[in-house]
């Protein structure tokens, strides 16, 4: 860990100094890549230097202890010091081990949600809208740009499936783990002698695609366009705004209404297309990834259940951690952190056991 530490701090002083580079400064691709990667190496140096500063103090203090020359009151103080300094240490050792971690690129990227209704009817239908307010609830909370593109509403309430953008610094890192089914048992509200149903809602969570990653030519296409449906005001369902995409080679179709202009929903509808197609071509890789696979966390294996929500118990269990907690209703609200944050550090765990084994 050391010499990954070290070659850190050097590349960090590396790119500060190319920073002061005047060609730089003129070069506004270049100005922003090095900022970005000082950004990504500054909270590793400095946590790095904090440590050889406690590693130093530690040191001298076991050195004051040592010396029966010294004066007591020195050595008594420096008795206190070293337990204080040993345990920041160990704390200062974790922190490192976890930032050496390899950041994901994708981590940092907008999200493309989209969440089904699964098994179950018209109770699914029911869950699958409250899972989505549920997100975007939480994505609010959390300061991310939401826009609905899609919702296909069920006839007894609910959705059968939407699609929406979260837009902002690193929203990927956050919802990546919500991917999969997500089962729900409750009585519904149909049910005349109390039984417990179950049912299901399927997400799925993928990094947002640009032009860049995935490349999409204009003879795969076909392109449909049709007047909106639902909330939007008169002149929703009387203008050809809504459009509908088809990807003829992967048969992945993706249709926007959320804006008036043709062209906005055009440019929406292509990316969620580019992201379809971009996660089904990561979906395919991660299957030959063993590494991948064992991972308790994190496979994205959108077959696997993930999380089921008790309602008369009032609890959410997730199946990959095995957490359980009673806390539905503020989860339900959107505060989704008493889970996501176990599953991140699980993650996090996960990952760090691949590198040092």
């Amino acid at each position: 860990m050391l010499d990954q530490l070290e070659a850190v701090e050097a590349r960090f002083q590396e790119v500060e100094a190319q920073l002061q580079d005047p060609a730089v400064v003129t070069d506004s691709k270049k100005l922003r890549e090095l900022t970005k990667l000082r950004s990504e190496l500054e909270p590793v140096v400095l946590a790095y230097q904090a440590q050889r500063t406690r590693l130093r103090q530690l040191a001298e203090a076991e050195e004051v202890l040592a010396d029966k020359t010294m004066d007591a009151d020195m050595r008594e103080l420096a008795e206190m010091e070293i337990p204080d300094l040993k345990a920041a240490i160990a704390a200062g050792e974790a922190e490192l081990r976890h930032l050496l971690i390899p950041k994901d690129p994708k981590d940092a990227k907008n999200v493309i949600l989209e969440v089904r209704a699964g098994t179950g009817g018209e109770e699914a239908a029911l869950f699958a809208g409250e899972l989505f307010r549920m997100y975007l609830r939480f994505a609010e909370r959390r300061g991310f740009k939401v826009s609905v593109l899609d919702e296909s509403e069920a006839d007894a309430g609910g959705l059968k499936e939407a699609t929406a953008e979260i837009a902002g610094e690193g929203a990927y890192s956050l919802f990546r783990f919500e991917s999969g089914v997500h089962r729900v048992q409750r009585v519904p509200k149909t049910e005349t002698q109390g039984r417990i149903h179950t049912s299901a809602a399927t997400v799925a969570v993928m990094p947002e695609a640009e032009e860049v990653d995935v490349e999409i030519h204009q003879k795969d296409l076909r392109i449909d366009t049709f007047c909106s449906g639902g909330k939007g005001g008169q002149s929703v369902n009387t203008t050809y705004s809504a459009v509908r995409l088809t990807h003829l080679p992967t048969g992945t179709v993706v249709s926007c209404q959320d804006e008036r202009s043709q062209i906005k929903n055009m440019a929406k509808a292509m990316t969620v297309l580019r992201s379809r197609i971009l996660q089904k071509a990561q979906d395919e890789a991660d299957a030959t990834n063993a590494a991948l696979r064992k991972s308790q966390v994190g496979s994205g294996d959108r077959s696997e259940k993930i999380r089921t929500y008790n309602f008369p118990q009032s609890r959410i269990t997730d199946h990959r951690i095995g957490l359980t907690i009673h806390q539905l209703d503020s989860f339900m609200q959107g505060q989704i952190e008493p889970v996501l944050d176990p599953l991140r550090s699980a993650f996090e765990a996960e990952r760090l056991k691949e590198l040092e084994g």
